[in-house]
């Protein structure tokens, strides 16, 4: 578990990059930013190739995963090259990228009929930015991502639990309820744990768009270096090789 310390500087890094861009300690600021950085959640059926036998990947987040801001999110957001990836070590995948920009645990959880369609072997659960911007209750979140561990779980499909964390806005109570949500679903629910989505590229600002929320391309490689980690032991297991 990151220490308390380090999560003050994963804070602060986001407040540095514009997270909470004038917004001090005023969490209305940091709601307005949020509107401004991200276009308004959408309940939409995640793209996926109706033809593609393979069995799916689903990964399940907000604006991070759809590559808001790339100048070609379908070939640079993080998903799609978890996609590559999997094609170059000969699993076959065919993962689904199900990223809403502006979507919360709360907009996961009411489209994930929709996101888990199809023969989905693996579930990403890339959630929670944007409640911790809005400062949504860590019980709230964490009823939230329960719900969707465990509906994926009732269709015997994997879980990854990607961790974020919460900005500083709401004090240094908030920061550190809203961190504990993610370690503790992943004992919970003993599903397989990413401790924070954005390690390695929160806070730098090459790394970032001149929003200072979104990765870049060079960003979003970090990003699936990250998920990648946990992910390739996960599908080498299961297997699925020609």
């Amino acid at each position: 578990m990151r220490s308390l310390s380090n999560l003050s500087a994963v804070a602060l890094g986001f407040a540095l990059l514009g997270v909470a861009c004038g917004a001090g300690d005023r969490g209305e600021s940091a709601r307005d930013e949020t509107a401004v950085a991200t276009a308004p959640a959408v309940a939409s059926r995640p793209a996926a190739d109706a033809a593609d036998v393979r069995p799916r990947l689903v990964i399940l987040g907000d604006s991070l995963t759809a590559g808001l801001g790339l100048p070609a999110p379908a070939s640079q957001a993080y998903p799609a090259q978890l996609q590559q990836r999997l094609d170059q070590a000969g699993l076959h995948y065919n993962v689904v990228n199900a990223g809403v920009s502006g979507d919360t645990s709360a907009g996961g959880l009411a489209r994930l009929d929709w996101a888990l369609e199809g023969d989905v072997r693996v579930l990403v659960v890339a959630l929670g930015g944007n409640d911790g911007l809005r400062g949504l209750p860590a019980e709230e979140l964490s009823r939230n991502l329960s719900a969707i561990i465990e509906r994926a779980q009732a269709k015997h499909i994997k879980v990854i639990l990607a961790g974020m964390e919460a900005p500083p806005n709401y004090g240094r109570a908030y920061i550190v309820s809203f961190h504990q949500v993610y370690p503790a679903l992943a004992r919970k629910y003993q599903v397989a744990f990413l401790p924070f989505l954005l390690e390695g590229v929160a806070g730098v600002a090459d790394l970032n768009q001149p929003d200072g929320i979104h990765p870049t391309a060079q960003g979003a490689r970090l990003v699936a270096d990250n998920v990648w980690a946990v992910l390739k032991p996960m599908v080498e297991a299961r297997g699925t090789h020609d």
